[in-house]
């Protein structure tokens, strides 16, 4: 029996990988008689802190890359670096990212972009992949990134490359359990594997107790050896205070010690960053006294400009020969409330004593940093380098090459994209945006607590069942729809509000396009409007301005930040008022 279904879903992957193919195609046989077409889209972010911090000359911002782009690691080969993020059921998986001077990044598409190999199909949008590791061995000239994978029954996978920018190998299933593994190369070139695993059974001591365990790793075989795992972090910096969820372990090298940095606190408002020494890769290992190194906890919930849950962090020495953190944050809106997900920031480390410290990380976070010493040029959103800070990207889907920022979920966009001389077609599955499935949605993560995402779109539906528009989604439980469609023989624009899988349209109106419909979602903090333009520049309102709260990881749960898509369905079940 598995062996038939690998059959049949190696036939679908073949039918679906033809340029334009749905999935309604695919297994019907039938074209879509009109799909709907996007001929462009215009993302601009408009937050105030960027407005009243503009950059000096020297100056760079932190987050580096804002969004959705949480749990960085980070390694470099000679002065080429290279960062990776997770990315859950988001297709590809595992965002992965290029410089040479830690300021200006290059978007290099994700580590895992095959559904052989990698299929978070009916998983949560907080399911797939997360908490990536990258470390590049001189011993052999090999990257490897290494990540908890949970979708497919692989687990802890590890894959390998001799250069990132030509794709990675096949992923290697790892004999182990436990989350957020990270590999590191001795200097004698020995393998080891750190991660986040739960306490021997039975020694468990209260809720969040955690160990960080370390294995011996076979790099002939790329596997860990049987027999030679050891907790060397049990609970955290000090067990008698209850320490929860010691995670995200990295060990690093220097001046002939062996250093264990981890996150400590959980994901929120405790989160932090903590250091210990050993004389030995397997331990024993002291915490610094100074610990944490990095945190945000401390200070009050109202403060001006606020960067919180900072934590989850990795290290690199620089192109000036100082070292560099990256971690995740979030940066809250006006409601306190989190919809841009966690981001990757930097800050500058202080490793001329015994210990790391991130320079400024115990203090509130300020929004920009200096470039490293010798790096004379910020050319973020310039140049083909990913944008920060106030920007505004425009997508005429003119290119042969669809820019990586544009995403699937659960499975590829090439699954159902076409780019024709109009625009960008979608041909739609039987698959509506609340279903556990691949979605025909192009989406882009929101970048800004302030942005306007507007698209112009040439679509007629043909019956209730079909829609096409934007939707603004966290999950596929909490989520807004913003589509055209039918009712009998008229043509409808709605507004759809989807919380704890519980749906309801609060607006529509019956409109008549006569050649292109544009649609626009604009928030100002935790406030969306939602428009429409039947002229291309006059645009109305549909109803009144909604909350943002879906859309936060405060009413919605999970570890992502909110996506903005491009959606067409042909399973519509969202009704004109």
């Amino acid at each position: 029996m598995k062996q038939q279904l690998l059959v049949l879903l190696l036939a679908l992957s073949f039918l679906f990988s033809f340029k334009g193919v749905g999935v309604k195609d695919a297994i019907t046989g039938k074209k879509n008689v009109n799909p709907p077409v996007f001929l462009n889209v215009v993302y601009q972010g408009n937050d105030d802190i960027y407005k009243n911090n503009p950059l000096k000359p020297d100056e760079f911002y932190s987050p580096v890359l804002q969004g959705c782009y949480p749990d960085p690691a980070i390694t470099k080969k000679g002065d080429d670096y290279f960062m990776v993020c997770s990315s859950f059921a988001m297709f590809p998986g595992v965002p992965i990212f290029h410089s040479k001077d830690l300021v200006n990044w290059t978007d290099l598409g994700g580590v895992l972009n095959k559904v052989s190999e990698f299929n978070p199909h009916d998983t949560g949008i907080s399911q797939g992949v997360y908490a990536p590791g990258i470390t590049y061995n001189p011993h052999n000239d090999t990257f490897y990134m290494i990540v908890t994978a949970f979708s497919g029954g692989l687990g802890n996978i590890i894959v390998k490359t001799k250069d990132p920018m030509k794709g990675w190998g096949n992923p290697i299933k790892l004999g182990f359990n436990g989350i957020d593994p990270c590999i590191f190369f001795d200097d004698n070139g020995k393998g080891y594997i750190v991660h986040n695993d739960a306490p021997d059974k039975g020694k468990e001591l209260y809720q969040g107790h955690r160990v960080i365990k370390v294995w011996e790793y076979d790099l002939e075989k790329d596997q860990v050896i049987p027999g030679t795992d050891k907790i060397i972090v049990d609970g955290g910096v000090d067990l008698s205070k209850k320490p929860i969820w010691i995670e995200a372990p990295h060990l690093y090298k220097k001046d002939g010690h062996y250093y264990l940095m981890c996150a400590e606190g959980g994901t929120g408002g405790n989160h932090s960053e903590v250091i210990f020494i050993s004389d030995s890769p397997k331990g024993p290992f002291k915490p610094a006294l100074n610990n944490p190194i990095l945190t945000q906890r401390y200070f009050p919930q109202n403060r001006k400009d606020k960067v919180d849950w900072a934590g989850h962090a990795d290290l690199v020495l620089g192109p000036d020969n100082k070292y560099y953190g990256v971690f995740l944050g979030i940066r809250p809106n006006d409601k306190d409330r989190v919809n841009t997900g966690r981001e990757t920031f930097m800050l500058p480390v202080d490793w001329s004593g015994t210990f790391p410290v991130f320079e400024n990380g115990l203090v509130p976070l300020e929004p920009k940093i200096k470039m490293p010493k010798g790096v004379t040029e910020n050319k973020t959103g310039k140049d083909g380098f990913f944008p920060n800070g106030n920007f505004t990207f425009t997508e005429n889907f003119t290119s042969d090459k669809l820019d990586y920022r544009w995403i699937g979920l659960r499975g590829p966009r090439e699954n159902f994209i076409s780019l024709t001389k109009k625009g960008l077609q979608i041909n739609p599955f039987e698959v509506n945006i609340k279903e556990l499935k691949p979605t025909s949605t192009l989406f882009y993560r929101q970048m800004h607590n302030t942005f306007s995402f507007a698209a112009t779109l040439d679509y007629k539906p043909e019956s209730e069942k079909d829609l096409a528009g934007i939707t603004c989604l966290q999950n596929e439980q909490f989520n807004y729809v913003f589509g055209i469609t039918k009712k009998g023989k008229d043509t409808y624009i709605l507004l759809e509000r989807t919380e704890k899988g519980q749906s309801k349209t609060i607006a529509s109106a019956k409109i008549e396009i006569k050649k292109n419909i544009r649609l626009q979602v604009k928030a100002t903090g935790d406030s969306y409007e939602f428009s429409y333009a039947l002229n291309g520049t006059d645009f109305k309102n549909l109803g009144e301005s909604v909350s943002g709260d879906i859309l936060s990881t405060n009413i919605a749960g999970g570890f992502t930040g909110a996506l903005i898509g491009l959606y067409a369905t042909a399973a519509n079940d969202a009704q004109p008022l």
